[in-house]
């Protein structure tokens, strides 16, 4: 937060903080992330799961095929002889071999789920979407990397260039000031009837709430605060024991 003017009649410049740059840069990083994680999933995960899916169909209805049509023939071990040395798993003791124990010695899923092309093809629109998102921050931390909210002696000015006069303010609302540093100024313009809203924002504009204070200052509109509600009255050990006595 940048000191406060020693001349009350000075300008306040409060300039973008380190810590909306900060948060900015999260947001974007997290979008950034998502988005290469769901292209990942479109382009290289799902696809592997339904090629292993396809191989679980595969094995539960060829495959299996084939060793109960080699137990029938009589020619179970000349079968099991050639699936070993292809890899395959054979069942034990004459049992057929499972695809829990196939899956398990390549490293796949035991369900492997079958994406239709729509779930797919949905895992790049997300991807694109976060990535734009992603660059939609960056573009907009760039626009307001220089702006500025700065407060004058019977004005501030808005980080969009907006004048706006301490005598057309008629209400100023400081509800989120303690937890959110806003506080929103409504002001009439020129004579209209229209009322309009600017932001004082403290956690984007360091030394913001020199301008809040200097606003509150010089007008003489509606304040609104947020009240604290009263605390519980609580009983004195003497009145409870009393209140006891006479139940009884």
């Amino acid at each position: 937060m940048e000191p406060a003017p020693v001349d009350p009649s000075a300008s306040i410049v409060c300039r973008v903080t380190p810590w909306y740059f900060k948060r900015r840069a999260m947001m974007a990083a997290m979008f950034a992330f998502f988005g290469a994680y769901f292209l990942y999933d479109g382009s290289v995960g799902y696809p592997k799961e339904v090629e292993i899916a396809k191989k679980k169909e595969w094995f539960n209805s060829e495959f299996l095929a084939t060793f109960d049509s080699a137990k029938k023939a009589g020619t179970l071990d000349q079968w099991i002889a050639e699936q070993q040395a292809k890899g395959m798993p054979t069942g034990t003791d004459g049992e057929p071999p499972k695809w829990v124990t196939y899956a398990a010695a390549n490293g796949w899923k035991e369900e492997p789920h079958h994406y239709t092309e729509r779930e797919i093809a949905e895992q790049f629109y997300f991807g694109y979407g976060c990535l734009a998102a992603a660059l939609a921050v960056g573009v907009i931390v760039m626009l307001r990397k220089n702006t500025v909210l700065r407060g004058e002696v019977d004005h501030f000015v808005t980080p969009g260039g907006l004048k706006v006069a301490f005598a057309d303010v008629f209400r100023v609302d400081k509800r989120k000031w303690d937890k959110q540093g806003l506080a929103y100024a409504w002001y009439k313009t020129g004579g209209e009837s229209r009322e309009k809203k600017a932001i004082i924002d403290d956690l984007m504009y360091g030394g913001a709430d020199q301008v809040l204070t200097r606003l509150l200052a010089r007008f003489n509109g509606e304040l609104i605060e947020k009240v604290a509600e009263p605390e519980p009255e609580v009983a004195s050990p003497q009145i409870a024991q009393e209140t006891s006595h006479d139940e009884g």
